[in-house]
């Protein structure tokens, strides 16, 4: 870890980068839950209960987001617009076929993969280790996310 002064400037940069984290956690959730609604085809049951799971997990994660975020003395970004300007995946499509879905899940986890990895390395700089775990845990969370609908794929 850099040996930086945490600082209320490292602390509101931190913030800013858990806020992109916390925009691509919520879309990833909706976009889940949306495809947990209307997935079908053979393998609807399965995909429903995964995507179920799934869903439930990340939306836990984003309240513990946005409470690093207020731990820093930063508001936490609310409502679909300011989520919407910070996020980088793009919004479902309910009339994709259930593989569509899952490959479109699977770009969502690795662009929030992504955002987690540059937040992560943001915090190590600052010298935030608290905020660095958050990001360590959610990376392996969305790993196995992705992990098991690329494994549902080749079914």
């Amino acid at each position: 870890m850099a040996a930086a002064a945490k600082t209320a400037d490292t602390d509101k940069g931190v913030a800013h980068e858990l806020s992109k984290v916390l925009a691509d956690s919520f879309t990833i959730y909706q976009k889940t839950h949306g495809y947990h609604w209307n997935v079908r085809g053979p393998n609807f049951r399965g995909l429903h209960l995964l995507l179920e799971e799934q869903y439930n997990e990340i939306w836990t994660s984003v309240d513990e987001i946005a409470e690093r975020i207020r731990a820093l003395d930063q508001f936490a970004p609310m409502g679909h617009g300011a989520l919407g300007n910070l996020t980088s995946i793009k919004d479902g499509d309910p009339t994709l076929s259930a593989k569509e879905m899952l490959k479109d899940l699977v770009d969502g986890h690795e662009v929030t993969i992504a955002t987690l990895k540059h937040a992560a390395d943001v915090a190590d700089e600052a010298g935030d280790i608290s905020t660095n775990d958050l990001c360590t845990q959610r990376i392996t969370a969305h790993e196995k996310h992705r992990w098991m609908l690329k494994a549902s794929l080749e079914a």
